[in-house]
């Protein structure tokens, strides 16, 4: 499967039903975080779509599949 590019918005939402939450913003850049697992990962926020590479380096930092994004979203 390929991995679309997305809207920081649209990232925002899947990773907040996949149980992380909003716990710092720096300039551009919003850290989320999950109290279940521990892990953070930062998204920036930009007005342009979030390519691939960046994508699949945030999910892969979230410990999400490639599939669970594609049911997230």
């Amino acid at each position: 499967m390929r991995l679309p590019t997305l809207k920081p918005s649209e990232l925002i939402k899947a990773l907040k039903k996949a149980g992380f939450e909003e716990f710092r913003q720096s300039g551009n850049h919003l850290s989320l975080g999950n109290r279940n697992n521990g892990k953070i990962v930062t998204v920036p926020i930009h007005n342009r779509d979030l390519k691939r590479g960046l994508l699949f380096s945030i999910i892969k930092d979230a410990g999400i599949s490639q599939e669970d994004l594609a049911k997230l979203l």
